[in-house]
């Protein structure tokens, strides 16, 4: 492995692992046991990753960014699914771009740096399955709801669908699953992976579900639970 990739993705896990001690009052109700039956970190591990970050907003209403959210929806995610006794890893778990990591990919593309970073994470972390956050946007303000995107893979499907599932429970909307067909990270990634859209900034209500915090955890629960769904079924 490059040293410098090697330095990057060591950091990121202790970052990740850092965010954990909360998780140690959110899962006092778990036994020991039932967390002691997951593999020892770093094997089979879920990989969130928040969409975006630093230089590269996202999408936008107003002073709303979706970096913002995708980074707050992530870090529920990754804490509900350690209180579960998943081991998970944030990719970003601040307001930075991955791109700044990439020092190994002969690129002038801030862009191409960024994808390949959050690639080349899953290629280096022995990785179960790969679920990146992200933020809609329409024209068309009554459009709302949760979309899920997935890779042209079978499992990819069935965790699309655990998640889409539950994301339709949330929003009480009949949403279908996607093939993210045009989608660097979901061509690239070799594990299961999934693209989940958490709902649409462009629309009045979802706005408001995204931006509040109770609204935030509802998502992430919804998430972690479709999550849960998959890898219990598998």
């Amino acid at each position: 492995m490059n040293k410098l990739l090697q330095l990057t993705v060591s950091a990121i896990i202790a970052a990740s692992l850092a965010l954990t001690c909360p998780v140690q009052a959110m899962s006092s109700a778990t036994p020991k046991e039932e967390v002691k039956e997951h593999p020892a970190f770093p094997r089979d591990v879920i990989i969130v990753d928040a969409g975006h970050g630093g230089i590269d907003g996202g999408t936008s209403f107003k002073d709303i960014l979706e970096k913002d959210i995708n980074l707050a929806i992530a870090k529920k995610v990754f804490m509900l699914l350690r209180s579960q006794g998943y081991h998970a890893v944030l990719n970003r778990t601040g307001d930075y771009a991955l791109s700044d990591d990439n020092h190994w990919l002969n690129s002038r593309s801030r862009h191409q740096r960024d994808l390949a970073q959050r690639k080349e994470l899953s290629q280096q972390i022995p990785t179960l399955i790969v679920v990146s956050l992200h933020v809609n946007w329409d024209r068309n303000t009554s459009k709302r709801g949760g979309l899920v995107l997935y890779q042209d893979e079978g499992r990819s499907v069935l965790l699309a669908s655990a998640i889409q599932q539950q994301l339709d429970q949330l929003y009480g909307t009949k949403g279908s699953i996607k093939h993210g067909r045009p989608f660097y990270l979901l061509n690239q990634v070799a594990d299961p992976a999934v693209i989940v859209e958490t709902g649409f900034l462009s629309n009045a209500e979802d706005r408001d579900m995204l931006t509040r915090r109770k609204g935030q955890l509802q998502i992430a629960e919804a998430i972690a639970n479709g999550i849960n769904y998959y890898l219990t079924a598998i």
